[in-house]
């Protein structure tokens, strides 16, 4: 985490409730850096719109802090935050041109006509759309419309811009394309962008920073890289990306290596994840391209995790093929290898050997879902 000296948006311990019963969010303590692209994720109802909604001054706080630049907003009108605000639905003026649209922000600070007209002719050609100035949003495509949406939030230059899941509803190629666009932006103008979405790859693309969401608790605040390689409990490996756990029982363990037994007298060693210390249910995750099958062209070391299993199916997916295994207890594993010529051919029923390394899996606990103090990158 951040120190305070260093944020420049800041939420310090901050709670929502809307019964006076139960939690949407829980203590949320959370420092963002000047600057910098950070997005809440999480699945439905895990509390993240509920803070992006917070800060945008939409919702009120039940108790806790938010600052902005050292200066307390947590009671500010949501008109008095100065924050730029990217819908899903676009939220443009169907009545008005898309120089109208963009002006709008400007007029109601009361600029001058001749920078509006500046402005506005510069944030057209900021997103590709100069010739598209007289039309009205009904005139325009998907991405034409959420390329406005953003000039019209960055125009005023905020320092502070909130998205919220505002690539939902595109196509997948828009969606690719958008997400280039959107930090593009953010590279050329330089503000702090706090971004909402329930897409992992997503907000692995396009993120300094990424906050996850459970139960309205923060998980891990971490890079995109430090979430996928060095997840923080069973909650983020399952979440992000593609992961295979493995139910055992954790009989030994020091600071470098936790051993797991499984049912049938096999064991396991993984890296410490949030189970360190004692024994008890555990759970293994790795990853399915980190999963090798054995062959007599790639044979596991002395050192590595050897799993038997049988071989249920596989998935051609282009560049990569996704084989399906069974082990003997009934749980499926995956993985991952490469679209080429030393991709194993297999047979469906048939026994085979997977390998891995210690450093490549890791042990957690079965219901860890409290929250975790992130770290700097």
């Amino acid at each position: 985490m951040t120190n305070e000296s260093q944020a420049f948006l800041r939420f310090h311990h901050v709670k929502k409730t809307y019964d006076r019963r139960s939690l949407v969010v829980r203590d949320f303590t959370l420092d963002v850096r000047r600057g910098e692209f950070v997005t809440l994720l999480g699945p439905s109802g895990s509390g993240k719109t509920t803070v992006l909604m917070m800060l945008a001054g939409f919702e009120h706080v039940t108790s806790g802090e938010i600052s902005i630049d050292g200066e307390s907003v947590t009671r500010t009108a949501p008109y008095e935050r100065n924050i730029g605000m990217v819908f899903q639905n676009y939220a443009l003026f169907p009545h008005m041109t898309v120089n109208e649209n963009l002006a709008y922000p400007l007029k109601v600070r009361k600029l001058p006509k001749s920078e509006i007209r500046q402005r506005v002719a510069q944030y057209l050609k900021l997103v590709e759309l100069e010739d598209f100035g007289d039309r009205h949003p009904g005139q325009l495509s998907g991405g034409q419309r959420q390329r406005v949406a953003l000039a019209r939030a960055l125009i005023f230059e905020p320092a502070l811009v909130l998205l919220d899941e505002p690539l939902c509803a595109l196509d997948k190629k828009l969606r690719e394309q958008m997400q280039f666009e959107i930090t593009r932006l953010h590279k050329t103008l330089g503000c702090t962008m706090v971004y909402v979405t329930h897409d992992q790859a997503e907000a692995l693309t396009m993120s300094d920073r990424i906050a996850v969401f459970n139960h309205g608790v923060v998980q891990q605040f971490a890079t995109p890289d430090a979430l996928y390689e060095r997840p923080a409990n069973a909650f983020v490996a399952g979440f992000i990306g593609e992961n295979n756990l493995i139910r055992g029982t954790g009989i030994a363990n020091d600071s470098d290596v936790v051993t797991v037994s499984l049912d049938n007298a096999t064991t396991l060693r993984a890296t410490p994840g949030d189970f360190r210390s004692g024994q008890g249910p555990c759970l293994v995750s790795v990853r399915p391209e980190k999963l090798a099958i054995a062959t007599p062209l790639a044979r596991p070391s002395p050192t590595d995790n050897v799993l038997s299993a049988r071989f249920v199916t596989q998935h051609y997916v282009g560049d990569f093929i996704r084989y399906y295994f069974e082990l003997a207890d009934g749980t499926r594993l995956i993985v991952k290898t490469m679209n080429d010529a030393k991709a194993p051919s297999l047979a469906e029923g048939q026994l085979t050997d997977l390998f891995w390394s210690v450093h490549h899996c890791f042990a957690f606990h079965p219901q860890s879902t409290h929250a975790v103090q992130g770290e700097t990158p």
